[in-house]
């Protein structure tokens, strides 16, 4: 990967009147990356994907794209291609037509268009489908014609905005994965928009996660979800138990259990991942071993959410992860009792 970025964006901020929609983005994106903007509604991830396409002028700062300064640029002199929640498709124009829009606009030759389309359409898995109308089609398969049609121009840069979002689940995380698949074979830095943080984690080589319009935290999907620098990142991205504590005189004091902590002493929140706390052999003594009751169980196929209560915890209670073959194996049902385990290394304090 350059050391240079391919992207960089420096001291962006976007105002609407008196509303800061996006305060001082500092980013650098480096060629080949597939990126994703994650973040509840409102928190200024598509109008950052808009700054970078030129479809917002920014108030303030700079985006620079291979070392060129675009800030200013309209849309149509920027390179990149983008892919829009509700496919933007022209209804009255074939698959070929809308593929190739771009092309002709280039005033590219009509046979090296018609090969590029056919080229473009088997590359997205609808070979044959030139002559279609998009009424004709799934959502699934318009948004795999308007990816297409992002990709016939080659731009060094792929924008997509929330893509998958108007399709069903099962459509959508076929996307996804195609979707990956083709970033990584064309090799396209590729920006994606998504309040969907399993997809986020699924395809992303970083993760932005934004709130009110700042950047909260930039890394690796992994670093995201077991490292996260903020209680909203820790409670946004994944589930995650919360357990008020105290720290005093290097011990960390929370629901009942200790465990070793530095700094001053301080009132703090615990934050534990449900895959974290353990029900399996526990060693006889270990001070991070608790008894607790399932209050409830909530089935999700090969896995559950185990809720528990414990008189270790009280009045707060723990989700755990459980597999369906270790209940049945250990006949655990709602009012069973079973024996948990927390790992401490895994504790983030705030």
């Amino acid at each position: 990967m350059s050391q240079e970025p391919y992207l960089a964006l420096r001291g962006v901020r976007k105002e609407f009147g008196s509303f800061v929609a996006l305060h001082d983005i500092h980013l650098d994106i480096h060629q080949g990356e597939f990126i994703c903007f994650l973040g509840p509604s409102g928190c200024g991830k598509t109008t950052l994907l808009r700054v970078i396409a030129g479809l917002e002028s920014q108030s303030r700062g700079e985006v620079r794209q291979s070392g060129r300064d675009i800030s200013r640029l309209p849309p149509a002199e920027r390179d990149y291609g983008i892919v829009f929640q509700s496919y933007a498709l022209f209804p009255n124009l074939s698959v070929a037509d809308n593929v190739s829009y771009g092309l002709v606009n280039r005033k590219v030759p009509r046979a090296e268009v018609a090969g590029r389309v056919a080229e473009l359409v088997k590359l997205v898995g609808l070979p044959g489908s030139e002559s279609k109308y998009p009424s004709q089609l799934s959502g699934g398969q318009q948004q795999r014609i308007a990816l297409a049609r992002a990709l016939a121009t080659s731009p060094g840069l792929l924008l997509l905005d929330e893509p998958l979002s108007a399709l069903d689940a099962l459509e959508r995380v076929r996307l996804r994965q195609e979707i990956r698949a083709l970033q990584q074979k064309l090799g396209v830095t590729t920006i994606m928009v998504t309040h969907d943080q399993e997809e986020a984690l699924s395809v992303a080589d970083r993760i932005v996660v934004m709130k009110d319009g700042v950047i909260e935290q930039v890394g690796t999907p992994m670093e995201i979800y077991r490292e996260p620098n903020s209680p909203f990142v820790a409670d946004f991205v994944g589930k995650v138990n919360v357990l008020p504590g105290k720290v005093r005189d290097g011990r960390l004091e929370a629901a009942g259990l200790a465990f070793a902590a530095g700094g001053e002493d301080r009132d703090v929140r615990i934050y534990l991942r449900p895959e974290d706390v353990l029900a399996r052999p526990i060693a006889e003594g270990d001070p991070h071993v608790f008894d607790a009751c399932i209050e409830r169980i909530d089935f999700l196929g090969s896995y559950c959410h185990v809720h528990v209560r414990s008189p270790t915890l009280d009045p707060h209670k723990l989700t755990v992860y459980l597999s369906l073959n270790y209940l049945a194996e250990h006949s655990l049902q709602e009012g069973s009792n079973l024996r948990l385990r927390l790992l401490q290394e895994r504790v983030k304090v705030f």
